[in-house]
């Protein structure tokens, strides 16, 4: 399965940096084959976004996989491969990450060395990734475009979720400040607002 995973040769034969780093965005690869996780860790190794490298994590099976996503709760991508220890092995670690974790945020990269096995639209339809990749497209460019392109959704998505908690934690604040201090405004304000959602119901 590793040979269908080849990277196009680089005319340019400088050697490239390695900005790998325990405190860059975390790249979760989750293949059986050891040599998918050597040639993706060579064609990222350089890639800095918005000052940060990445930290690879490595997992060689579903339930590698599981424990890594259980113990790291900001993992900003997963590159999953679909047929591991079973046929649909990755398939239930994408199930496991949205629905028994609860995680939206991590962006999720299925990659796969046999597309029969896991049809593209079927997948993209039932089970909650944002991309499809067969390893035989994956060039090393294309690979990088791919991760940068997650890599900006996720802290989009970050961002937004921290302007909401600034938000919600200001909102606690002036209810709170209204309890204790203007207790019948705080009623007024309540009122008005059990009527707009009556009136909108």
């Amino acid at each position: 399965m590793a040979n269908d995973f080849i990277f196009a040769e680089e005319n340019d034969q400088e050697e490239v940096p390695d900005n790998t780093t325990e405190a860059g965005w975390k790249v979760l690869i989750v293949d059986d084959e050891r040599e998918v996780h050597a040639v993706t860790r060579l064609a990222l190794m350089d890639l800095v976004f918005e000052g940060k490298g990445l930290n690879f994590l490595s997992a060689y099976s579903r339930r590698e996989a599981e424990q890594l996503i259980s113990e790291h709760d900001d993992i900003a991508i997963v590159l999953l491969d679909v047929v591991m220890d079973t046929d649909d092995a990755g398939l239930q670690v994408a199930k496991y990450i949205r629905e028994t974790v609860g995680n939206r945020t991590s962006r999720i990269v299925l990659r796969t060395g046999q597309p029969g096995q896991a049809p593209e639209r079927s997948v993209v339809i039932n089970y909650d990734i944002n991309d499809y990749k067969a390893k035989t497209e994956l060039t090393a460019q294309k690979l990088f475009t791919c991760v940068m392109s997650a890599l900006r959704s996720y802290r989009d998505i970050i961002r937004v979720k921290e302007q909401l908690e600034r938000v919600e934690h200001e909102l606690s604040f002036y209810q709170t400040w209204l309890l204790e201090h203007q207790p019948q405004v705080r009623q007024q304000v309540a009122d008005a607002y059990q009527r707009l959602t009556e009136n909108n119901d």
